[in-house]
């Protein structure tokens, strides 16, 4: 029997939908926090494949989720590319700029980023050996667009100004690194999928910061192309698309882009996605992630409203992003017996 998740992604209506969670592998499990302390930070534990792929399936020992997703970041593939890449305790990502000709020009080749990634493949193929038999293993990256928003201001910002900016200031400068991101991306997915992944995810975090004709050429156009070139090297492998915040933009998602699933997050409404997105292939998503630190009687109802809005159609549940550090691992079982009935 061809596994849940996958049978979602073809287009199939389940009675039960598949389910995983976004930062399943994370900072709410205990066992987590002692392997990231073992690893000594953050960077070391994503290049060392052992390491890696123990924290992939720490949650899949607690928790019968349907797939692993890699344990990784999105930021690697810039550090790959050639950007120094630091994490500030407390704060987050640091990046050493490209806003001018020359930092671009001083990027590395993209056929070279696998000096720096090899570590990762590694962790794909350790998963592919170890993960159950009916666990699906998801390979992600960052969006073109997201990534190239860490790229230019050198860490998270609330409103993506200086890539805003950079593209208003010297629109040419910022395409040939959105290019070179979207060129970085299909050869890093690739060699994910060379390794053992049997479904990619294209994480776009800020593609809500973009609007109209913006979002078609740097959210959408991107996503097509990284789509397009996967399932012509790696035919039947299928692609999710995750344009946060996309809103109305969600709708058509699936055809302008050729994505086999699009990830909602929670800021839109379920039945409003069910008639509106679903009608066009597989819809993942979309519990709000406060629900796995209050828990409760919400997190149930809510959990049955969003399985319910989506029966019609393929549904994977998730949540609407990435699940926090302060969530309580006992709402999680609550959300998956939930789902499950």
């Amino acid at each position: 029997m061809t596994k849940t998740i996958l049978r979602a992604l073809a287009g199939e209506a389940q009675s039960v939908p598949p389910v995983w969670m976004m930062r399943q592998a994370g900072r709410y499990l205990p066992e987590y926090r002692a392997t990231r302390e073992k690893a000594g930070d953050f960077l070391s534990l994503c290049y060392n494949p052992e390491l890696a792929a123990e924290v992939t399936l720490q949650p899949l020992r607690r928790y019968d989720f349907d797939a692993a997703i890699l344990f990784a970041d999105i930021l690697l593939l810039p550090q790959a590319l050639g950007a120094d890449l630091w994490f500030v305790k407390g704060e987050g990502p640091r990046l050493s700029t490209i806003t001018t000709e020359d930092d671009f020009a001083a990027l590395k080749p993209v056929h070279a980023i696998d000096e720096t990634l090899s570590p990762i493949y590694e962790t794909v193929k350790i998963l592919s050996r170890e993960l159950p038999a009916e666990t699906t293993l998801i390979g992600f990256a960052g969006a073109p667009w997201t990534v190239a928003t860490y790229m230019i201001a050198g860490q998270g910002t609330p409103d993506q100004g200086p890539a805003h900016a950079l593209k208003a200031e010297n629109r040419a400068l910022f395409e040939q690194l959105l290019g070179k991101i979207t060129e970085g991306t299909i050869e890093y997915l690739s060699k994910q999928i060379e390794a053992g992944a049997e479904v990619v995810k294209v994480f776009d975090s800020w593609a809500g910061s973009l609007t109209g004709e913006e979002f078609d050429r740097y959210a959408t156009e991107p996503a097509r192309i990284i789509t397009e070139t996967l399932k012509r090297r790696h035919p039947g492998v299928p692609v999710i698309a995750f344009p946060r915040q996309a809103g109305e933009k969600y709708i058509g998602f699936h055809a302008a882009t050729g994505a086999d699933c699009v990830a909602l997050d929670n800021s839109v409404d379920p039945a409003w996605a069910a008639e509106h997105v679903q009608m066009s292939g597989c819809v993942q998503g979309n519990l709000a992630p406060h629900h796995m630190v209050e828990g409760g009687e919400a997190l149930v109802r809510e959990t049955k409203r969003i399985v319910e809005a989506f029966r019609g159609g393929p549904h994977i549940f998730n949540l609407g992003h990435g699940i926090t550090p302060d969530a309580d691992p006992d709402n999680v079982s609550r959300m998956i017996e939930a789902i499950r009935g």
